[in-house]
């Protein structure tokens, strides 16, 4: 990932020299990156947790929270498709479809619900983060100021309450953001508000959190991809 200085200053401090490699709407130009660096001995693919890349910002790797709107790119529609084509093969009962009203949720939404058969519910709890300044950034250009990850994970828990209130018990599709994605799997696991930064989420990805009305709690998938091999 060329936009994290992190991971350039690590490199070069072992002397090693990084070659970016080209990222467009198919993925990564590895011929490219080759021709680049003919005598490279070790290939080092990390992608960013925006790839594949299924809406336009994205593309140029900028930070898209809650007030920014993309609608999805052409790929992204895809992987949406191939998604909802996977929900609708009867693995889950599924009794409800939650929405973030972010416009590249929405259209994700709208796949699964004429897969399903099922009406979109909207939430706003369930938006992307508020990057603030951070907003439209490249990774590289960020700097760090913009809604809290407690603040995210406070208010997708009061989403998951509002979920089971009003609709009780069953199996809901929540179609939303990475972060928000990653705090349900934080509250599901139980674990540390550490996991936003360890845990990578793919774009059109599945994952599944339980959440029992006695209190217990579980994660039995995270970051499914199998429906997206076709789709690329």
């Amino acid at each position: 990932e060329p936009g994290d200085p992190a991971s350039r200053a690590v490199l070069e401090s072992l002397r090693l020299r990084p070659v970016p490699i080209a990222v467009d709407e198919h993925g990564l130009d590895v011929e490219a990156g080759l021709a680049a660096a003919p005598d490279a001995r070790l290939a080092l693919v990390a992608p960013s947790h925006h790839y594949p890349l299924g809406y336009p910002m994205s593309v140029d790797r900028r930070y898209s929270g809650s007030t920014s709107n993309p609608s999805l790119t052409d790929f992204g529609r895809r992987q949406a498709r191939a998604a909802a084509e996977r929900l609708a093969l009867g693995d889950w009962a599924i009794g409800g479809i939650i929405a973030s009203p972010l416009a590249r949720a929405l259209e994700t939404a709208e796949y699964a619900s004429a897969e399903l058969g099922l009406d979109i519910h909207v939430d706003d709890d369930l938006r992307e983060t508020d990057f603030g300044t951070w907003e439209g950034l490249t990774f590289g250009e960020a700097a760090a100021r913009g809604e809290a990850f407690r603040a995210v994970d406070d208010r997708v828990a009061r989403a998951r309450r509002r979920i089971a209130e009003r609709y009780g018990t069953g199996t809901f599709l929540v179609v939303s953001h990475v972060t928000p994605v990653k705090a349900l799997l934080r509250q599901g696991i139980g674990c540390g508000f550490e996991l936003f930064t360890r845990l990578h989420l793919d774009l059109a990805s599945l994952s599944v959190a339980e959440f029992y009305a006695d209190g217990p709690s579980s994660v039995t998938l995270v970051n499914d991809t199998a429906h997206l091999r076709s789709s690329r």
